[in-house]
């Protein structure tokens, strides 16, 4: 449930430090994009204190690739911006279908209709 509810939040994606195996998988199977921060860096390390919005920058659908880096542009509530890399947690070819699909469930779907 822990995907599944963030799923249906309506969040389209998760940035966090490290995942466990099995959220991660349960994330992309759900349609939502697992994102992890460098190492060493923290939401600490960046001054996050929960204010803040985010933005992936020049992530294209399409041209997904498993774990590549991507750009997140942090917005602060003062409005200045900072951007930093993250790593792309869809780690394997099948995952990046799923994810596309919008989760296992709608790529299995569309498999059967096809």
């Amino acid at each position: 449930w822990a995907a599944k509810g963030t799923a249906l939040m309506g969040v389209k994606a998760v940035v966090t430090e490290s995942f466990e195996r099995i959220h991660r998988s349960n994330l992309v199977g759900m349609g939502v994009l697992p994102l992890q921060f460098k190492d060493g860096q923290t939401a600490a390390s960046l001054g996050l204190d929960g204010t803040e919005t985010f933005d992936l920058v020049g992530l294209e659908t399409d041209a997904l690739r498993p774990r590549q880096d991507v750009t997140l542009r942090i917005t602060r509530s003062d409005g200045t911006t900072a951007e930093t890399q993250l790593t792309l947690r869809i780690d394997t070819p099948i995952e990046i279908e799923y994810y596309r699909n919008g989760g296992i469930l709608p790529y299995v779907l569309r498999q059967l209709i096809a």
